[in-house]
């Protein structure tokens, strides 16, 4: 066998989205590995750079390539943007946090990536409950829960991490029904907009996230 044939056989990916796939899981998986092996200054504080990437991947994958999708990205952007500020400077909406050294750089306190992530959580949980043949109210609602669920899983290490931490080390409820209505309002303009894009790398980011913090909170509770 030739060795051109041969490294056919890995069926390397030749689109996008195959390779943008293998990419997020590439970080993520590494990062839990590096981490566990005790690695976790180097992996930890390369959260700036998996985050730019994801986003990158997104806007490449998904893609974000029309007005519409701008407006919606921007809006998301700019609404996170605000709430941490409020949350982080006047312990509105969220109750007392502030945030950490691993997230870059800061506006008033606000890392400017936080603002980015919540674009990205937006879109990637609007792709998914956008899968479901139902209508535009009961997707705005299930997106919503998907972010929760992200949230939840994110809280028990964001301390660990040095990403944020609340006043008093306990996350309040208040933080997740926050979370919650904030979701269910930009999931609204997400349908509004009627917002299409790549379901696939979406739904992989997702679960690399979900997999990856579900990992570290059982691993930080040991």
């Amino acid at each position: 066998m030739s060795i051109s044939a041969k490294i056919s056989r890995f069926h390397f990916p030749r689109d996008k989205e195959g390779i943008a796939i293998r990419i997020i899981w590439l970080f993520h998986l590494c990062a839990m590995v590096g981490v566990t092996l005790g690695f976790f200054d180097f992996f930890i504080q390369k959260t700036i750079l998996n985050l730019s990437v994801s986003f990158s991947l997104l806007v490449w994958v998904f893609p974000i390539n029309s007005s519409k999708k701008i407006l919606a990205a921007s809006l998301c952007f700019l609404v996170g943007m605000v709430v941490e500020y409020l949350g982080v400077n006047y312990g509105f909406l969220f109750g007392e946090y502030s945030y950490g050294l691993n997230l870059g750089p800061k506006i008033q306190g606000v890392p400017w990536l936080i603002g980015i992530n919540w674009a990205m959580l937006i879109f990637i949980t609007g792709a998914i409950s956008n899968k479901f043949k139902i209508s535009k109210y009961a997707k705005v609602i299930i997106g919503a829960f998907l972010m929760i669920l992200l949230d939840f899983l994110m809280e028990a290490s964001a301390p660990v991490f040095d990403f944020w931490e609340f006043k008093g080390g306990d996350v309040p409820l208040q933080n997740y029904v926050s979370w919650f209505l904030i979701s269910l309002g930009l999931h609204g303009a997400f349908q509004f907009l009627e917002v299409k894009g790549d379901f696939r790398f979406c739904l992989n980011l997702y679960l690399c996230q979900i997999i990856f913090f579900s990992y570290f909170f059982l691993y930080n509770s040991l």
